[in-house]
């Protein structure tokens, strides 16, 4: 078994070695003046189980033609089996036209991976479990649910909870939390006047005097968060926690939620965390780096991923 990292999460890519007890494979990923990307793995792969960690992060177009180089050198390396471990999705939330003349960009990247040579793809929390079918290889979604529930065992008090889907979308994904910690659900049901913007409208459930536990797979500029917070303690919330997956947190989302009422905001290192995300002084990283090494060592042992989540 071979691991390589590309350059989107060094971090995250030396925990999951480190969990495997394994060597990072010597591989330069390097640019020309132009910007061309170009790859060399420098070891012997021919007939080895390789996997490229790579989240497709910010910048996220670099970020895929390195995992596409990469992919295709090992492949022309005779690699006996490839798999892309995009610990994020990037381009999961444009999973169907949402307009006339508008893509579905999701399926054409998916489209790239698998021609560039991937046999089976390993990721977390897509954005819509459908995705799975875009890809013409098999998909392992794994869920960032069992670290968050020890997380929030670890660090709240479990007897005054609820937790709280931050639009209709994300129910399942919040009940399956809920439900590992025996709390309560609460729904925000908001409609998005245009792309970028949310606006609170109502509150499904209960949640007076409670410890709010807000649920996503993604924070991007933060404002659907922060307005779900508002309308929560608006209702009587005694504070508001939230745990996301993937902290995208663009433009000025960490300061926005810096000076926001949410009293802390956990996101996992899927996606490597910025300068200003480590100094926020209400905003924790915490690791998957065991769940997908676990996962990884599963796979190229050929047992059982899903059993992860039983």
């Amino acid at each position: 078994m071979k691991i390589l990292a590309g350059n989107s999460n060094l971090a995250l890519t030396e925990g999951i070695a480190a969990y495997l007890k394994l060597p990072l494979t010597k591989c330069s990923v390097r640019r020309f003046a132009d910007m061309e990307i170009f790859v060399e793995i420098q070891e012997n792969v021919r007939g080895e189980d390789t996997f490229i960690i790579q989240s497709t992060s910010f910048p996220a177009n670099d970020h895929l033609m390195e995992l596409l180089i990469m992919t295709d050198a090992l492949r022309r390396a005779s690699a006996k089996r490839i798999t892309a471990v995009l610990p994020y999705f990037g381009y999961a939330r444009q999973d169907r036209k949402t307009g006339s003349r508008t893509p579905i960009s999701a399926k054409l990247v998916s489209n790239l991976i698998t021609e560039a040579g991937a046999d089976r793809v390993l990721t977390v929390d897509l954005h819509s479990g459908q995705i799975q079918g875009f890809f013409d290889v098999p998909v392992d979604n794994l869920f960032a649910a069992p670290v968050m529930t020890r997380d929030i065992k670890e660090h709240l008090d479990l007897s005054n909870v609820c937790v709280v889907s931050p639009d209709v979308g994300g129910v399942v994904r919040a009940r399956a939390i809920a439900k590992r910690i025996d709390a309560p659900l609460a729904i925000v049901d908001k409609r998005r006047e245009r792309a970028g913007e949310s606006e609170v409208m109502n509150i499904i459930g209960d949640v007076d005097g409670k410890s709010c536990i807000l649920v996503d797979d993604i924070v991007d500029s933060g404002g659907t968060l922060c307005n779900a917070a508002e309308a929560l303690l608006g209702r009587g919330a005694k504070d508001v926690y939230a745990y996301i997956t993937h902290g995208v947190l663009s433009g000025g989302a960490v300061a926005r939620i810096s000076a926001s009422k949410i009293k802390q905001l956990v996101v996992t290192d899927t996606i490597e965390p910025t300068a200003a995300v480590r100094v926020a002084k209400n905003i924790r990283v915490i690791s998957v780096s065991e769940l997908l090494g676990e996962a990884v060592r599963r796979t190229a042992q050929e047992e059982s991923v899903s059993s992860l989540f039983d």
